[in-house]
C-alpha cells in the first residue's frame, strides 16, 4: 500500500537561500490567473469559489511586493482561435467526452473573445507583461515567453498560478530544463483537480524541479530585494 508523505519544505537559514544563480533576478511568471478558471460568473473551467478567492488574495499580495521590488510581473493567458487548436491535443479530447471529468469543458474554455480570457483585473498592473498566445500547459511552446525572460536578463522565475498540477508542473519542468532558477510560490498556486493533486504537483515540483515556499519566505530572501 502506498502512504502518502511530504517532503520539508526548503531549509531557508535566515534570509538566504542557495538558489543555484550566483546573482539572481527575478520575475513573477502568473499563469492563466483569469476569469475562465477564477470568475464563477463565467468560468468554463472553474476552481471552487473558496480557492479562486484564496489565489487571488495571495497573487495580490505577491505582486505587490513584486512591483516594489522592482520585479516584472509577467502574465501567461490561454487563449484559442477556435475548437481546432484544442481538439489537436488528442487527451483533451478524451475529457471533452467524459461527462465526470473535471476538464470536460476543455473544448469550450478560453476561446478568443469570450469573458474568460480575461486576467483578473485587481492582479493587473499598466505595469505587468501579458503573453497572450499560451495554448498548451507549457508556457513556454509557441509563445514569446523565453525571449521575454532573455531580453530582461532574468534568470529566476517566482511561478504562480493555475493548476498546479498541469500549467504550473509542466512550465516549472520547461523552465528546469532550460536553466532557469524556480521557485513556485505556494500559496500563489491552486488547482481545479483538488487538494490531492494540488499537493502531488507540489511534492513532484519540490522534487525533481525546483523550490516551493511560501511568499512570506520569498518577501524575507534578500536576494530578491532591489
Amino acid at each position: 500500500m502506498w502512504h502518502s508523505f511530504r517532503l520539508p519544505d526548503a531549509n531557508i537559514r535566515g534570509k538566504s537561500l542557495n538558489l543555484g544563480v550566483d546573482r539572481p533576478k527575478a520575475a513573477v511568471v502568473a499563469i492563466d490567473l483569469h476569469r475562465g478558471h477564477l470568475d464563477m460568473a463565467v468560468a468554463t473551467m472553474p476552481t471552487s469559489p473558496e480557492v479562486a478567492k484564496q489565489v487571488i488574495a495571495a497573487n495580490k499580495r505577491l505582486f505587490d511586493w513584486a512591483r516594489g521590488q522592482n520585479i516584472p510581473v509577467i502574465h501567461l493567458l490561454t487563449q484559442y482561435r477556435d475548437v481546432p487548436e484544442i481538439a489537436a491535443n488528442p487527451f483533451w479530447r478524451t475529457r471533452a467526452e467524459d461527462p465526470k471529468a473535471t476538464r470536460k469543458n476543455v473544448l469550450k474554455h478560453n476561446l478568443k473573445g469570450m469573458p474568460g480570457v480575461e486576467i483578473i483585473p485587481e492582479l493587473l498592473d499598466p505595469r505587468d507583461m501579458v503573453v497572450d498566445t499560451k495554448k498548451r500547459y507549457d508556457c513556454f511552446l509557441g509563445t514569446d515567453l523565453g525571449f521575454t525572460l532573455k531580453a530582461h536578463g532574468i534568470n529566476t522565475l517566482l511561478i504562480t498560478g493555475v493548476n498546479t498540477n498541469s500549467c504550473v508542473l509542466a512550465t516549472t519542468t520547461a523552465a528546469n530544463v532550460r536553466d532557469y532558477a524556480v521557485i513556485v510560490v505556494k500559496d500563489c498556486v491552486e488547482t481545479m483537480d483538488g487538494p490531492a493533486l494540488h499537493e502531488a504537483g507540489l511534492l513532484c515540483i519540490k522534487t525533481a524541479f525546483g523550490f516551493v515556499l511560501s511568499t512570506d519566505d520569498v518577501m524575507g530572501l534578500d536576494s530578491l530585494r532591489s
